[in-house]
């Protein structure tokens, strides 16, 4: 019988949820890979929003389930709930907000006492179409996802830039995709996770199924 790889047990179905404050774009995220549109105007997020969408990666079929999770702080007992069986947890700020930014790392706390430091959790600066309003800068993001050790990546729900992008890069470090697989817990990789999920962000979640 030939060795498994881990694409033959991971990729079929992933469950993410997104957190975050209110107002840094979760939804907006979500509505750009789901419909390729941005609305400026979105009503923000009542309780619980479920998405679902199939990809293909790699030539294998991939369901997506997307929880966008209420950024109000009323809304917040119903979460623990939702984490608590996901595959990855992602946490989302504003580049252009420091207050959001720094809220992060409640959240990342909470995702872990929830799940036991088990999981895959994603730190991902939205709105880079704001860089006149940047206030949190890239190599900020990418040291705190270190200090955290958690992944990360910056996206623009506006522009599309890091949400839809298709990347290939994971398979071109076959020695770290193997290790990740070999250890599958929040285990910091250096340079690698921001070089690869600054590119794709959906396409990556897909991966950690």
């Amino acid at each position: 019988m030939g060795s498994q790889t881990p694409s033959d047990y991971r990729l079929q179905k992933s469950k993410c949820v997104f957190l975050g404050q209110e107002d840094v774009g979760k939804t907006c995220i979500l509505m750009r890979f789901m419909h390729d549109i941005f609305d400026p105007n979105y009503h923000a997020t009542i309780g619980i929003d479920f998405l679902s969408r199939t990809i293909v990666v790699d030539k294998q079929t991939v369901r997506l389930q997307l929880w966008d999770t209420a950024g109000q702080e009323r809304f917040r007992s119903l979460i623990p709930s939702y984490i608590r069986d996901s595959s990855v947890s992602i946490v989302v700020y504003d580049i252009a907000s420091r207050d959001s930014f720094e809220q992060t790392s409640e959240w990342i706390k909470r995702i872990r006492e929830t799940k036991s430091n088990e999981g895959i959790i994603f730190l991902v600066g939205n709105k880079t179409d704001l860089s006149e309003k940047r206030v949190v800068s890239f190599e900020e993001g990418a040291a705190k996802a270190k200090k955290e050790e958690v992944y990360f990546c910056e996206t623009s729900a506006k522009s599309g830039a890091g949400v839809n992008a298709v990347s290939q890069v994971y398979y071109r470090i076959p020695k770290m995709y193997n290790f990740f697989y070999s250890n599958f817990k929040c285990t910091w990789l250096p340079k690698f996770p921001v070089l690869v999920f600054s590119t794709c962000l959906f396409e990556t979640l897909a991966r950690f199924g």
